[in-house]
């Protein structure tokens, strides 16, 4: 695992080791930078399910200027906390330990709004869905923010989740990211 681009481009992160973890792939994660694009430097972006936190530290990498990692998996947060470490990059990040739904529920724990909310829960786990909803029916999420929800090939996402729509489905290999933006309201533009 390395960081793709950015101020720290070609920096290798430690991966899992022993664990169940899914790190996200080097071109799963370039093809979301891709996607994201200017969307990323200068903004909040937020980390859940983070694991090893190679998302939220190549957005860090990139110009976010700040990225709250959401992890409960201990040896998870070993590496993370290891990786932030290696790239110097603790001044930019917030860690925050507990269960996604957990820390969706304490508005005391946020640090945004986020311009970018990324979260990649364990394929096949219906948390996804409500995860969105809880985003788009908060505060956490700035008013021009997305959402990337990364998923198995195979799953299927709603068009829309509480005033969140769909606006892509990405399919690499065995993934999918899904990016989701502010629905269109009745008779405007979004």
């Amino acid at each position: 695992m390395r960081i793709i681009a950015g101020s720290h481009r070609g920096r290798h992160l430690c991966g899992p080791q022993g664990t169940t973890l899914r790190p996200t792939s080097d071109k799963v994660r370039e093809a979301l930078f891709s996607i994201l694009g200017a969307r990323v430097s200068g903004r909040r972006f937020l980390d859940l399910y983070a694991g090893t936190g190679a998302v939220g530290i190549e957005a860090i990498s990139r110009g976010a200027t700040a990225v709250t990692f959401v992890e409960c998996d201990s040896r998870a947060l070993q590496v993370l906390r290891k990786n932030l470490a290696a790239c110097g990059f603790e001044d930019h990040a917030q860690v925050r330990v507990g269960r996604t739904e957990n820390f969706l529920a304490r508005p005391d724990w946020w640090d945004g709004p986020y311009g970018v909310v990324f979260a990649d829960p364990p394929y096949a786990d219906t948390q996804a869905i409500e995860t969105v909803r809880i985003v788009w029916a908060t505060e956490l999420l700035a008013e021009d923010g997305v959402m990337v929800i990364e998923q198995d090939a195979r799953a299927v996402l709603p068009p829309s989740v509480a005033g969140a729509a769909l606006i892509r489905r990405y399919l690499y290999g065995d993934t999918a990211l899904f990016l989701y933006g502010a629905a269109p309201r009745p008779g405007g533009s979004a």
